[in-house]
């Protein structure tokens, strides 16, 4: 039985119901994005489609509905091979996957920073291009400098308990999330985004963390089970969590954070900060920051 689903275009939505709209409290008709699954993520599919959706939980534990045809259907068996297989991660904004080892090949797709790529190996004639597969069965080839390694795991999906990978230099790793979070700066916002195409306030935090090997919760609160403890305040180092009513961000040190946000004029992942006296003072967030979180 196919009850596993990887994602087949190179950004898919992750609805909070199944249907593509809903009703705000203002009985006006918006957008029902809740997540987005990037090109080749898993998912398990916990019920019978409504709709035309499939109800589906993420590896990161996150729930929410997905079009049957933008999943690619496997058994449990299928999935774990698939997890085990050479899979490396997109790391630039946007990257071709050419049907040759060089820049003239046709484009048989583009996929966003984050998406999930099977590797079969660099190519022996042409330095600096790996072959990959896609979900199709085609392959082509990327440039290596824009893959990086696979530090986390999918394997919530049939195991049930979030796994984490083992931090072994803390400072190495805070130094990591943030620059990982600041290749995303200039971003455009986007409700319910967690790609270099737009993202929001806890898309860019958590899919920070997630290449980095552990996995937050999605949404912008402390959420038991995961990783993420309140801490005071003045103790916060680079990589820790701020949060605000709706919002969240992290922390770069000396009084700077980075974040997505809709705000008019500064809109999209950019720094701001907390000290009065900076160009980049956030007066209405400083007085609503209620509390900082850590995973150390």
């Amino acid at each position: 039985m196919k009850q596993y689903g990887v994602a087949l275009l190179p950004v898919v939505t992750l609805w909070d119901k199944p249907e593509e709209t809903k009703k705000n409290k203002a009985r006006e008709t918006v957008s029902a994005i809740g997540d987005e699954l990037l090109y080749g993520m898993g998912v398990r599919i916990i019920g019978e489609p409504i709709n035309g959706f499939y109800p589906v939980v993420t590896f990161y534990a996150y729930p929410g509905f997905v079009k049957q045809d933008e999943l690619y259907l496997l058994s449990l068996e299928e999935m774990k091979a698939y997890e085990d297989d050479r899979l490396l991660v997109v790391n630039g904004r946007y990257v071709d996957v050419l049907s040759l080892p060089r820049v003239q090949g046709v484009r048989l797709a583009s996929l966003p920073k984050g998406a999930l790529i099977k590797v079969l190996g660099p190519d022996s004639e042409k330095k600096g291009w790996v072959k990959v597969e896609l979900l199709s069965g085609e392959t082509g080839y990327i440039r290596d400098q824009y893959l990086r390694e696979k530090e986390f795991s999918q394997s919530y999906l049939w195991k049930e308990i979030l796994p984490q990978s083992e931090i072994v230099d803390e400072m190495d790793f805070r130094r990591s999330v943030t620059e990982t979070a600041m290749e995303y700066m200039g971003t455009q916002y986007r409700w319910g985004g967690r790609s270099t195409l737009g993202l929001d306030c806890s898309g860019l935090t958590s899919e920070s963390y997630l290449l980095n090997g552990i996995l937050i919760y999605r949404d912008a609160r402390i959420e038991e089970g995961f990783p993420v403890h309140e801490i005071p305040k003045n103790a916060m180092l680079p990589g820790d969590l701020m949060y605000f009513p709706g919002h969240i961000a992290m922390y770069l040190g000396d009084c700077a954070y980075i974040h997505a946000t809709a705000k008019v004029g500064n809109s999209g992942v950019v720094i701001n900060s907390f000290d009065p006296a900076s160009p980049y003072y956030r007066a209405d967030l400083e007085e609503s920051w209620y509390a900082s979180g850590s995973i150390f």
